[in-house]
């Protein structure tokens, strides 16, 4: 059970029947009443945000949530293949699942995926994945003293942008949270 004075941000409880993620509270005083505390939830199923207020002290269950590591595997009509790294455990997950994570997914790549009541809801990846671009406009002599940027398509499909000087066939770094180039590979 989660009570709502240990409510932090991150906390999970479950909230009408589903699993929720405390993304932001605040407690409030009011006058000679309660505590009351406004909270935006998100959950975890739908990926749905909302607001909602509770009094202090209401009580929560906690959510039946598990996570696994698991490893990329292929990718077959809008389903992506994942193997449990204990289990050996083969299963499919949805775009719905994957959300922006599916634009950095490469074959073998290790990542989190959280269970609810046995079932995969959420794919966490790396923060920093490291992809291979296979197209992009050549760079010139001199282009780089401009500090311009180019689009570049990768290995897994995402458009980034990237420094001039970066070819086909280089691998760069790229933060997965906001598809930017961070460096190249050596």
């Amino acid at each position: 059970m989660i009570s709502t004075s240990e409510f932090k941000k991150g906390a999970k409880l479950k909230y009408k029947d589903a699993p929720h993620e405390i993304v932001d509270f605040q407690h409030h005083k009011m006058g000679r009443g309660g505590a009351i505390i406004r909270t935006k939830l998100k959950n975890l199923v739908t990926g749905s945000i909302f607001e909602d207020t509770f009094k202090g002290g209401e009580k929560f269950e906690t959510p039946d949530l598990e996570e696994r590591t698991a490893q990329y595997l292929y990718k077959e009509g809008e389903a992506c293949y994942f193997m449990d790294n204990e289990s050996y455990e083969q299963f499919p997950l949805t775009s719905e699942h994957l959300g922006d994570a599916k634009k950095f997914l490469k074959e073998n790549m290790e990542v989190k995926i959280l269970f609810y009541s046995g079932s995969p809801i959420s794919v966490e990846i790396p923060m920093f994945v490291e992809l291979k671009i296979i197209r992009t406009d050549p760079g010139y002599k001199g282009d780089t003293a401009s500090g311009g940027s180019k689009p570049a398509v990768l290995e897994s499909g995402v458009t980034v942008k990237v420094p001039f000087h970066l070819n086909e066939g280089d691998v760069i770094k790229v933060d997965t949270r906001t598809a930017e180039y961070i460096e190249r590979v050596r």
